[in-house]
């Protein structure tokens, strides 16, 4: 089939590669703008399109979608089916109706939960055992369109947003090639989702990262992984920034106040919080490089009875 793809990070790489290597034509590549990033702030070149240069694929990357001319250029490209994956912005009418079997997209969740831009973080947050894959035609809707293909994935307790959306990711390219196969022979039928049902994911903001110690460590512990690797958990100690790499509740009652150090020996480090206690397991000091408790509290940052968050 011909097709155009729109996708930006990692997790639309995958299925990009699995539409290559079951010899779809990509007519061209969508991806959004180079974006400066890091303490130079130079421009970085996003997964996608590092693939679709490896591969001499055509890139696009307009600004915006609604421009009149990004529309007569999809139209000239003569694409059978859009296909989506974790793109960054939502596509107008424009373009969802100019290819004949529509817009297909690749979304990290069992709609119609969690839709939106953060699916993966969202549903480790909460605690969900469970998430999946599901195949949509899109419409003019964010995550609303009708399902075509859906498959569960387990969370494991160790997942971070990184590992289950690599997991996510693999699912996701089977599921779009089983698609697009199936499309092709006229064998998908089109389940509207329930509206009511929906939960939304909007996207994660760097402040989210955070940790508010007044919370549990349950749910702190949910945050760790859910942020890494962006925008990672973190508070402060002694006005610097420290991230939270690594950690694990300890199932400990303590009278100190959230955010007091109840322990700092060996290879223990643990913090107070709403509820139980919090171990650290890495860490990261601003300035300084990722390290295990041990080798961090050899050099004696913290101690019991210091207060993080100031």
């Amino acid at each position: 089939m011909r097709l155009v793809f729109f996708g930006t990070p990692a997790f639309a790489v995958t299925s990009l590669h699995a539409l290559l290597a079951r010899g779809h034509e990509i007519a061209a590549v969508f991806t959004q703008p180079d974006r400066p990033a890091g303490r130079g702030q130079a421009s970085r070149v996003a997964p996608v399109k590092r693939v679709a240069l490896e591969r001499g694929l055509r890139i696009e990357q307009p600004e915006t979608l609604r421009d009149p001319a990004v529309v007569e250029r999809l139209r000239a490209l003569a694409p059978e089916a859009i296909v989506v994956a974790a793109y960054g912005k939502i596509l107008p009418k424009s373009l969802l109706d100019l290819p004949p079997r529509g817009a297909i997209n690749v979304h990290a969740s069992l709609l119609p939960k969690y839709r939106g831009a953060a699916p993966i973080q969202r549903a480790i947050l909460a605690g969900d055992p469970t998430t999946g894959i599901t195949i949509m035609q899109m419409n003019e809707q964010m995550d609303a369109g009708d399902l075509l293909l859906q498959e569960q994935v387990t969370i494991h307790a160790d997942d971070t947003a990184e590992s289950l959306g690599a997991r996510l990711a693999e699912v996701g390219a089977h599921l779009i090639v089983a698609a697009l196969d199936r499309l092709a022979r006229g064998l998908l039928a089109p389940k509207p989702q329930h509206d009511a049902e929906a939960t939304l994911a909007p996207m994660v903001k760097k402040e989210e990262g955070m940790v508010d110690w007044r919370r549990s460590a349950v749910e702190i512990e949910r945050a760790v992984r859910a942020f890494t690797p962006w925008p990672s958990a973190y508070s402060s100690v002694g006005g610097r920034l420290l991230k939270i790499h690594r950690a694990a509740v300890c199932a400990a009652a303590t009278s100190a106040a959230p955010g007091t150090v109840v322990r700092a020996c060996g290879d223990a480090l643990e913090v107070a919080t709403g509820h139980e206690c919090l171990r650290l397991l890495e860490v990261q000091l601003e300035g300084k490089r990722r390290l295990g408790t041990r080798e961090f509290l050899a050099g004696r940052p913290l101690r019991e009875g210091d207060v993080l968050g100031r």
